[in-house]
């Protein structure tokens, strides 16, 4: 039996696998991708990351995992398939073999709900963006569009009319689910437009978005030039595996506070999993070390 077990190799988990090393832990990394990074590696450019303006997310997921490679920092590839809770510790069951570990924490992150239509996919990072604050300022005077109607997509809208020479909001109903001071915000601002029960059918461009194909309840259909679109219909957190040893909100969100101690001893909840206010590399990292923290008092008194 190790000190610490990590799900996920994302900028949570490796903060954490990086803090823990650093505090003497034996530890090992489980992450089912063959990169660490997690969400990042479909991120074009980041420009939001301390001391690193403009790199792009596949290289800094490199520098997560050359920082990690550096300390030693053991990374099994494999996909959890069962979390059980020993008591005195807590076993992960993986398609490659089972591990225990005195403390578990769950960094596994969370993926951003999809549209599913043609163009998504491959132009990910190339104007298709599910994170407003994160690519919202590479579209400086430029028209864009955000999916969705929910306080989410409200919010990257007026986060977006700020710089934006035009936001259309694309939703498929006929009003928004955002909270009325949102929407009062929204109808104030003369360079966003709502298209009311309109759907995305198509995503086109070459290299970059360009165009969407919209498609509206009575089956007419449109063609909308844009630089990007800002996919907001929803985020799953992955924590599936766990829910069963772990309070949870309605959304399948941890509840942990700022030191990342869960309801269950020994289980600690880092990074996008964790109910929390701004989901973001840098507060995503700061959750690794701050788990790792509550870990070390964990350690010391069981």
């Amino acid at each position: 039996m190790i000190d610490l077990l990590i799900v996920g190799a994302g900028p949570a988990g490796m903060g954490a696998a990086i803090y823990a090393v650093r505090a003497g832990m034996e530890v090992l990394v489980i992450e089912k991708n063959p990169m660490c990074g997690g969400q990042i590696l479909n991120t074009y450019e980041v420009d939001n990351y301390l001391g690193l303006p403009g790199i792009g997310g596949f290289d800094l997921g490199m520098k997560f995992k050359e920082h990690g490679e550096k300390l030693g920092i053991p990374i099994k590839e494999a996909e959890v398939t069962e979390v059980v809770d020993k008591g005195t510790g807590k076993l992960v069951r993986t398609t490659h073999g089972d591990y225990e570990a005195r403390a578990l924490i769950w960094a596994a992150g969370a993926e951003h709900a999809k549209l599913g239509v043609p163009g998504e996919e491959e132009l990910s990072g190339k104007g298709v963006s599910y994170c407003a604050t994160c690519d919202g300022a590479f579209y400086r005077n430029q028209t864009v569009a955000v999916v969705g109607g929910s306080d989410v997509a409200a919010e990257d809208a007026v986060f977006l009319a700020k710089f934006c020479e035009k936001v259309y909001i694309i939703h498929r109903r006929d009003k928004l689910r955002a909270a009325k001071s949102l929407q009062d915000k929204i109808f104030s601002m003369s360079n966003i437009e709502i298209l009311w029960n309109t759907t995305v059918e198509k995503i086109g461009g070459k290299d970059r978005v360009e165009t969407l194909l919209l498609k509206t309840q009575a089956g007419e259909e449109d063609q909308l030039a844009v630089s990007g679109v800002f996919i907001a219909v929803g985020i799953r957190p992955d924590t599936a595996l766990i829910r069963e040893l772990v309070d949870c909100d309605e959304n399948g969100y941890i509840l942990a506070g700022e030191n990342c101690v869960t309801t269950t001893s020994g289980i600690f909840a880092a990074g996008d999993v964790r109910q929390k206010p701004l989901r973001q590399i840098i507060t995503a990292v700061a959750d690794g070390a701050n788990a790792v923290a509550a870990v070390e008092d964990f350690l010391l008194l069981n």
